[in-house]
């Protein structure tokens, strides 16, 4: 084995100081032996569906906080649900990125209004939101509902307003949704499982 002069004293430096810490008691075995704390081991488990698109993989999120009633959960780990039957514990790329997504600054949190006319939008509490939607949706219902056709058939449909509904959600979600605005006489109803 070739060796320079410079590596040489390294080599004999790191020996050296070695020896003379295990001499005067400093170990690393017990050191090297003492188990880590699983990072997992204190946190919140939640389970949840992945947002983005039709598949509906299941995620497993954890978060630390001390359940104060005034602290807010922080979540610090996003994987695969290897009990969920859509995935089996994978996630694609975008799935495995969604902590950056839970994150970003530019995430939208609140429901936010744009007046006609105006180019800015204004924030607003999730009950106006609410009460805003059902409002606007009455109005265009009454507006625009047709009870018969032009044969004198009964049909009661309302073909103005549409819903896309998540994919991501149950299937007894899907079916109470599906009902409700089937009853409201809406036909243009779809899902993002099927787009």
């Amino acid at each position: 084995m070739e060796m320079n002069r410079r590596q040489f004293f390294k080599v004999t430096g790191a020996g050296l100081s070695t020896s003379t810490l295990v001499a005067l008691g400093f170990s690393p075995a017990p050191a090297l032996a003492e188990t880590r704390s699983f990072k997992l081991a204190k946190a919140t488990e939640t389970r949840n569906t992945c947002p983005y698109c039709s598949v509906g993989c299941g995620i497993i999120m954890y978060s630390v906080g001390d359940k104060a009633k005034n602290v807010k959960s922080e979540i610090f780990h996003i994987e695969g649900d290897p009990d969920h039957p859509v995935n089996r514990g994978t996630l694609c790329p975008k799935g495995a990125g969604l902590l950056d997504f839970v994150h970003s600054p530019n995430r939208l949190k609140y429901p936010q209004v744009r007046e006609a006319g105006s180019k800015e939008w204004k924030r607003i509490s999730w009950d106006e939101a609410m009460t805003r939607i059902a409002k606007l949706m009455k109005e265009d219902r009454d507006a625009n509902f047709v009870a018969k056709n032009a044969d004198g058939k009964t049909v009661n449909r309302w073909t103005t307003t549409g819903m896309l509904c998540a994919s991501a959600s149950s299937n007894e979600t899907g079916y109470i949704t599906h009902k409700v605005m089937r009853s409201m006489g809406m036909l243009v109803f779809d899902n993002q499982a099927r787009v």
